[in-house]
């Protein structure tokens, strides 16, 4: 299985270390900040909509944060060099996708968000030490299972989007659904997503020991705010799910 963020690691060996030019740690964790706070501020509109009863204006959000965000997410997966302008633009689409679906479920459930939140920061947390501590390692054999587990369900998420166009409920009710089978497929997926962590912490790690150009700053923060943003609303959707048992 091939990583297309891994397989550009050759390309980048011999540049000459340039800081002016090449990524670097700081510079990753800069630009994930700034995503973060365009992300933020669309989900906080969305929020207010939603709490001032605008329904209407919030499933429009939601759904064009949706479509949009998964449509810029492939461009920007397969055009590194469009991360410094492509993703703001993503990021603003999470946050009305991540706004919106948190507003419907904080509306049913109340406390949701607060502890998907907690949640999301507790498992980022101890990735991190796992992986600074080198407790779990970003192996070959680590990286291939991992990247084949995420594209299975890639593949799942693109067959339920496709099928929610033409109307086709039945994956997305399971999904949703609060039955065995769904939690523990809920349970999975998390586990995955929180597996990506350790990968996107060796992609950003190695990426600035080989100097790699300076827009995968961008990239590799990309990276990192899919994989947590993908956590925080998998976390969610296991909590309703739980919340309604």
């Amino acid at each position: 299985m091939s990583n297309p963020v891994m397989n550009k690691l050759d390309e980048y060996q011999h540049l000459e270390n340039d800081t002016a030019s090449v990524m670097t740690v700081s510079g990753t964790l800069t630009n994930f900040a700034i995503l973060l706070i365009l992300l933020l501020l669309p989900a906080a509109i969305t929020w207010n909509w939603a709490a001032l009863n605008y329904m209407d204006r919030v499933q429009a959000m939601t759904w064009i944060g949706a479509i949009a965000g998964f449509v810029l997410a492939l461009i920007i997966s397969f055009m590194p060099k469009s991360a410094p302008f492509l993703s703001p633009i993503y990021a603003v689409m999470e946050g009305m996708l991540v706004g919106g679906l948190s507003a419907v479920l904080e509306m049913s459930f109340k406390g949701i968000v607060v502890q998907a939140v907690s949640a999301t920061l507790a498992v980022c947390f101890v990735m991190f030490a796992l992986y600074k501590t080198g407790i779990i390692r970003a192996t070959e054999k680590f990286r291939a299972v991992v990247i084949s587990a995420t594209l299975s369900i890639f593949l799942l998420y693109l067959v339920n989007l496709i099928m929610i166009l033409f109307h086709f409920d039945a994956l997305s009710n399971f999904l949703w659904s609060s039955n065995s089978l769904s939690i523990t497929i809920s349970v999975v997926i998390c586990v995955v997503a929180a597996l990506n962590l350790i990968l996107d912490f060796d992609i950003i790690e190695r990426y600035s020991q080989i100097s790699a150009p300076k827009y995968m700053d961008w990239y590799c923060a990309f990276g990192l705010m899919v994989t947590i943003v993908w956590l925080y609303l998998e976390i969610l959707r296991l909590l309703s799910k739980f919340s309604r048992r």
